[in-house]
């Protein structure tokens, strides 16, 4: 872990986007991703996402973008072919998925999780294992407004319940479902882990 990831936090400025590369069944998906990259931008938060051109990531930095708002997209050399980049955002590029999901926590103040698949759940599992182990303090929120993410938090309750989590472990995470709670959750949760 790098030093940074180690710092504390003055305040929500820069906010890391973990989501799907495809749309998703639902229609509901892009729509969701393209209000939460205006609502960040509406509140003069960067957004900093996977670096891809397509899916969800691409919708919520595409939105972001074209409402005025910072964004950096973060990929690994091998994925700008099969994703695609963004243009008129900062790109960065590196070596490997480790690398990335290390710039991704490192460049972040605080994490939303859009509905996605096993690469998403994989960033966010990773992501609250490091601040399970105090590596970060950095507040994350889940958002979905089809319960896409209940099932998850049904298997931290039993983790939870089955000894293997600590109850504690519940308040690095928040359930939203709007783009704005998710950006409140970030906010008051940066306030009090702060």
């Amino acid at each position: 872990m790098s030093p940074n990831t180690r710092k504390k936090m003055s305040g929500i400025t820069s906010v890391t986007v973990y989501c799907g590369s495809a749309n998703g069944a639902d229609p509901r998906y892009p729509d969701l991703a393209h209000r939460l990259g205006i609502a960040i931008a509406k509140r003069g938060w960067r957004t900093v996402y996977g670096g891809g051109n397509v899916g969800l990531m691409g919708k919520v930095a595409t939105a972001a973008r074209d409402n005025g708002g910072k964004v950096l997209g973060v990929m690994p050399h091998f994925l700008r072919d099969l994703e695609g980049v963004l243009d008129g955002i900062e790109n960065r590029y590196t070596d490997n998925m480790h690398q990335r999901k290390q710039a991704l926590l490192d460049e972040a103040d605080g994490l939303i999780v859009l509905p996605g698949g096993i690469g998403t759940l994989e960033e966010a599992v990773e992501t609250l294992s490091w601040a399970k182990l105090s590596l970060h303090r950095k507040p994350m929120a889940f958002l979905s407004e089809n319960n896409y993410w209940a099932p998850f938090f049904t298997l931290v309750d039993h983790m939870i319940g089955g000894g293997f989590l600590p109850e504690s472990f519940r308040q690095l995470m928040a359930d939203t479902s709007s783009p704005e709670a998710a950006l409140d959750a970030l906010h008051q949760r940066a306030i009090i882990l702060d």
